[in-house]
């Protein structure tokens, strides 16, 4: 099958870009409002995007909360989400008020970053703590904007749990991390292999 996409006429029940383009690692957010309040929110569109200097990014359709706090305060927390805390990265996806405390929702433990004003899920095996470099807003193919908000951010600081240390090296098969696939589905990441480089 083949299908233009603008005018999506796929002729499925739902539209399979999401799933196509899976699976994608969920940027679980941690931020702080200008008045204090602490936000925590999951992004399916969310990577690693360099090394060197190391660079994640998020976005989202619209303005959100966690793009409103990273712009005020130029900071923001990445948590690692293993499956052992999917339930609670799934309630922090509420579309709750402005200023609700989603740690406390979701009953999280938020924990102030060591580098930055900005709070990170005690729980997590992971975390980055990010200082904010550049937001765009990307154009569409006609010019105009699309409504969406890119927040890219210089990792200055990482935790790690070492309970999920195995030889020297962050083991993603204890630490089970989820992505998601299209559609409600997710994916977990602990059945690894290694393949190397050819040497040619």
């Amino acid at each position: 099958m083949f299908y233009t996409t603008d005018t999506n006429r796929h002729g499925l029940a739902h539209d399979p870009f999401k799933a196509i383009v899976a699976p994608r690692p969920i940027g679980w957010i941690g931020s702080k409002g200008r008045e204090g309040s602490i936000n925590l929110a999951p992004y399916s569109f969310f990577n690693a995007v360099a090394d060197k200097p190391k660079l994640v990014m998020f976005s989202s359709s619209g303005h959100k909360h966690s793009q409103q706090n990273a712009r005020e305060t130029g900071v923001f927390t990445c948590n690692f989400v293993s499956r052992n805390l999917a339930e609670q990265m799934n309630l922090t996806s509420a579309a709750l008020p402005h200023g609700t405390n989603e740690f406390e929702f979701a009953g999280l433990t938020p924990k102030q970053a060591e580098l930055i004003d900005a709070p990170y899920v005690a729980e997590a095996f992971a975390v980055l703590e990010c200082k904010v470099t550049e937001i765009i807003e990307p154009k569409t193919l006609s010019g105009q904007a699309s409504e969406n908000v890119f927040v890219f951010g210089e990792v200055v600081g990482i935790h790690i749990d070492e309970t999920i240390i195995n030889n020297g090296r962050f083991d993603v098969a204890l630490a089970r991390p989820i992505a998601r696939m299209g559609y409600m589905d997710y994916c977990e990441g602990s059945e690894v292999f290694e393949m190397f480089r050819p040497k040619v």
